[in-house]
C-alpha cells in the first residue's frame, strides 16, 4: 500500500494587533499593496471582492488561481485577521505563503496575536 505524501499547500491564519490604525481604514491601500505582492510572487489574480463598512473598516477576499488572500479589519479593537493560502500541484509554495504573510505584518507594523499554520 502506498500513501500519497503530496500536500497541496500551506494555509496561514493570523490575528494581528496594529497600533497605527490608519491602514485598518484604508482598503484601497491594502489592495494596492496586495497587487504588488501578487506581481512580485508571480501569482495570478482571478478577482477581488471588497466591502467597506460604515465605520470604514473593510473585508476583502482576493481570489487567486493558486487560492486566496483574505482580510477583515476591526479598527475599534486595533486588530485584523489575515488568511493566506497558496496551493499548487506543480510546486511547493510554502515559502511564498510565509513571505507574503510577513510582508503584510510589516505593512501593518503589526504584532502577532495568533498564528496558525495548516498544511493542507
Amino acid at each position: 500500500m502506498t500513501t500519497n505524501t503530496y500536500s497541496p499547500g500551506l494555509h496561514k491564519l493570523v490575528t494581528l494587533e496594529v497600533q497605527k490604525t490608519e491602514k485598518l481604514f484604508y482598503s484601497e491601500g491594502f489592495i494596492s499593496f496586495s497587487e504588488d505582492l501578487i506581481s512580485k510572487y508571480n501569482l495570478e489574480k482571478v478577482g477581488i471582492s471588497q466591502h467597506d463598512f460604515d465605520n470604514n473598516s473593510f473585508t476583502i477576499a482576493i481570489c487567486l488561481k493558486e487560492s486566496h488572500i483574505c482580510i477583515h479589519t476591526w479598527p475599534e479593537f486595533k486588530q485584523l485577521t489575515l488568511d493566506v493560502y497558496l496551493c499548487n500541484y506543480l510546486q511547493d509554495n510554502t515559502e511564498k505563503v510565509k513571505a507574503i504573510t510577513n510582508a503584510y505584518i510589516n505593512y501593518f507594523e503589526a504584532i502577532i496575536l495568533k498564528d496558525f499554520e495548516i498544511n493542507r
